[in-house]
């Protein structure tokens, strides 16, 4: 079922191609989707292919939310990013949620979006205990990708007690991921980028925000998870790291086709040929082809593994698998850069015009390699692993 759902949403986004485009153009714009596109996209059921069949989505594997995201990131990377994270905050938060309240929110709205996670903000966090069982939430997060598409936010805030933090039975800060209802917070307009214009990744602040007492035991994240499939045991650093590099490989593609289709016509300054004709255009076009295709099978190859080891009923990938994957990420995310950069460069400046889709996608492919899921920053943490150093828990999948 699962195969077939995935083969039917990658013809649809084909189909949906031109509305996708025309979306991604407006959502220059705006710095965040036009509603006609979101709603497009949820009438289709983009925002939940991630969840269990259970809970009406598609149970897609990790390998098929690649090639899935990346279909539509070869049209438009901020539509893509959209999707990328209302799918899976949707699923992270289904994984751990009890059924119960997951059946009320996802199957009690089948339209519903979620949004969360992002930097810390200008305002300490904190939560407090209500008398009824519930808390109150006071907080700024930022970078909150796609909160106008959304109908819950989740924000991390300690619970306090006055000025004192509360403690678990370890003595432990009792922190955590609050489910936050749209009607209790606010988004600031701060997100005034170049790449991924569109995402939408402004600020959300909350300001005593209600959190009912059924809600109290909702979490981001949660393990063991309450699905069989393996995607709700991978551990959350790579989980953020792979659903990041599908948009890097996306940007990649689509600036491979649009190189090709800009070579077709183009006529370079004293030139009699068009661009397809001359020796550095074709070569710049090998390399590019090959860096693309050498860090999607990285990638695929990786999580494969990943993936294998959790079929087989580990409770989590293990360190080296772990290990593996977290580098096709990154590598995949700055290899698609280079190839961006090199088409680019390699167009003149029929490139750089602003209507050129090559322009949009150079800004894009930088704006993903500089995630920190996927920067070129973390080379140096597993490098480091393997010249000897101890890894540290989040390339091992013990975070």
């Amino acid at each position: 079922m699962a195969v077939m759902a995935h083969a039917d949403r990658l013809e649809l986004v084909q189909e949906l191609a031109p509305q996708i485009l025309a979306g991604g153009d407006k959502a220059q714009e705006l710095r965040r989707l036009p509603d006609d596109i979101v709603s497009t996209l949820v009438d289709h059921g983009f925002f939940r292919f991630a969840l269990p069949e259970e809970l009406g989505g598609d149970n897609a594997s990790s390998m098929q939310t690649v090639e899935l995201l990346e279909a539509i990131a070869s049209v438009d990377a901020s539509v893509a990013w959209n999707v990328m994270l209302g799918s899976e905050i949707n699923a992270m938060a289904a994984g751990g949620m009890d059924p119960k309240i997951a059946q009320e929110v996802y199957l009690g709205n089948p339209r519903v979006v979620m949004c969360g996670g992002g930097g810390p903000g200008s305002k300490p966090p904190r939560a407090e205990r209500t008398s009824d069982g519930g808390v109150r939430v006071w907080g700024h997060s930022t970078f909150i990708s796609g909160c106008y598409n959304a109908d819950w936010c989740f924000m991390m805030a300690p619970v306090m007690d006055g000025d004192n933090p509360e403690l678990d039975a370890n003595g432990n800060p009792v922190a955590k991921m609050w489910m936050l209802p749209r009607s209790e917070w606010n988004i600031n307009d701060t997100w005034d980028v170049a790449g991924l214009r569109g995402s939408g990744s402004h600020d959300v602040v909350a300001d005593g925000a209600v959190v009912p007492p059924e809600h109290v035991g909702v979490d981001l994240v949660t393990m063991p998870a309450q699905y069989s499939n393996p995607v709700y045991r991978i551990p959350v650093p790579l989980r953020l790291s792979y659903n990041k590099v599908a948009i890097a490989l996306g940007v990649a593609k689509g600036a491979l086709g649009a190189f090709s289709d800009l070579a077709q016509n183009k006529i370079p300054m004293m030139s009699a040929a068009t661009l397809k004709h001359r020796p550095i255009a074709q070569f710049r076009m090998g390399e590019a082809m090959a860096r693309y295709r050498a860090a999607r099978a990285f990638v695929l190859d990786a999580m494969t593994k990943v993936e294998a080891e959790l079929a087989a009923g580990a409770a989590r990938p293990g360190a080296e698998t772990t290990e593996n994957a977290r580098l096709a990420c990154v590598f995949g995310a700055n290899e698609c850069m280079k190839v961006v950069d090199s088409l680019h460069n390699t167009a003149g400046t029929s490139g750089m015009r602003m209507f050129s889709p090559l322009e949009r996608k150079l800004r894009d492919s930088h704006a993903c390699a500089t995630h920190r899921w996927v920067s070129h920053a973390l080379y140096e943490n597993l490098g480091k692993i393997y010249i000897g150093h101890d890894p540290e828990p989040e390339f091992v999948g013990l975070t």
